[in-house]
């Protein structure tokens, strides 16, 4: 009887990296940007899941920052959101974009500013821009478009 022959390779125990006991910043503001999208275009979870080959509760995770989403997946998300990459990214609060690595480090200084930030997180922010895109008229949304500038510009 003919034996074949392994190697013998030692099992070598695999030393997790413990967990950061939260979420990187960074990651929370690319899921808050994430949700922001998803709900302002009326898609849910699941639907967006489905539509890049994962579960819904992959999803939640990312929307929460827990899970970090890889570039091949954000490519994904930014093409069935219809957005670039960058929209993710964008809007960033300087001191969130100085929890990097690299800028942790002090390698790179932070550019990014944060104005504003606060305003898109909203939940009355997200409805009035969805009632928005619900008017079928372009030329009554803009209009409304118009309108909405003027009174701002009146009541600074």
């Amino acid at each position: 009887m003919h034996r074949t022959c392994f190697p013998i390779v030692p099992i070598i125990p695999v030393v997790a990296c413990p967990m950061s006991a939260s979420p990187n910043p960074i990651d929370i503001h690319v899921g808050g940007r994430l949700k922001l999208r998803r709900t302002l275009l009326g898609i849910s979870q699941e639907k967006l899941a489905e539509s890049v080959a994962i579960t819904f509760q992959q999803i939640q995770k990312y929307e929460r920052g827990i899970n970090r989403i890889g570039a091949s997946r954000l490519y994904d998300l930014a093409s069935v959101l219809d957005v670039s990459v960058g929209y993710f990214f964008e809007e960033m609060p300087a001191q969130v974009a100085g929890q990097s690595p690299a800028q942790r480090s002090g390698a790179v200084s932070p550019t990014v500013p944060d104005a504003g930030y606060n305003l898109l997180a909203r939940r009355e922010t997200l409805e009035l821009v969805r009632a928005y895109y619900q008017i079928e008229k372009e030329s009554v949304r803009k209009r409304l478009f118009e309108l909405t500038k003027a009174i701002a510009r009146k009541t600074e």
